[in-house]
């Protein structure tokens, strides 16, 4: 499972926890800064989805069968606003990643057979959370976009004095000079 957010919109996972098909949890699986792409002289493009994205930063999920829920809990620096969301799995998403397929790996140039198991999620301002499947020499695949609520007890939990993680210079820059641009995600 990995995270990632468009060009300049940082974003700090305070938490990412998952509930598998079994109703075994594990906690945290994701947390810190999610992938992103901060090109100098605002030459990024925070707007809309990459057409297949990758998995993002993350981690290996052991010990879990498939999952049923994901809840993330995660800051918006460029707002900044604190999001809490609630994923759920559809079995038509666990029945994707049943299914092998083939593949073309163009890292080996080989067809391998292989699953989609990495699930990556976009978030984005305004509390966006989408969903994708991939594979190392699969496409990606959307599966869920869900639009959190604002966590009313701010970042950490209420445990910060209502202060969020700090915004890079570079993000900040883009920010001041063209926006967010809300309604591409």
């Amino acid at each position: 499972m990995g995270f990632g957010a468009p060009d300049y919109m940082e974003v700090w996972i305070e938490t990412a926890d998952v509930v598998d098909i079994h109703e075994r949890v594990l906690r945290r699986v994701g947390s810190g800064i999610a992938s992103i792409h901060t090109p100098a002289n605002n030459k990024g493009n925070p707007a809309g989805w990459p057409e297949s994205p990758g998995r993002g930063k993350g981690r290996h999920v052991t010990r879990l069968d498939l999952p049923r829920l994901i809840y993330v809990r995660w800051q918006s620096l460029v707002e900044p606003q604190t999001y809490e969301a609630y994923i759920v799995i559809p079995e038509s998403a666990r029945e994707i990643m049943r299914k092998p397929e083939k593949a073309f790996c163009r890292a080996d140039g080989k067809w391998i057979t292989d699953y989609r198991d990495d699930i990556g999620i976009g978030l984005a301002p305004g509390g966006i959370a989408k969903v994708w499947l991939g594979g190392p020499c699969l496409k990606s695949v959307e599966i869920a976009r869900v639009v959190g609520t604002i966590n009313p007890r701010g970042p950490y939990e209420g445990k910060s004095g209502g202060k969020h993680r700090p915004l890079s210079e570079t993000s900040k820059a883009y920010v001041e000079k063209f926006g967010i641009p809300y309604d591409s995600w």
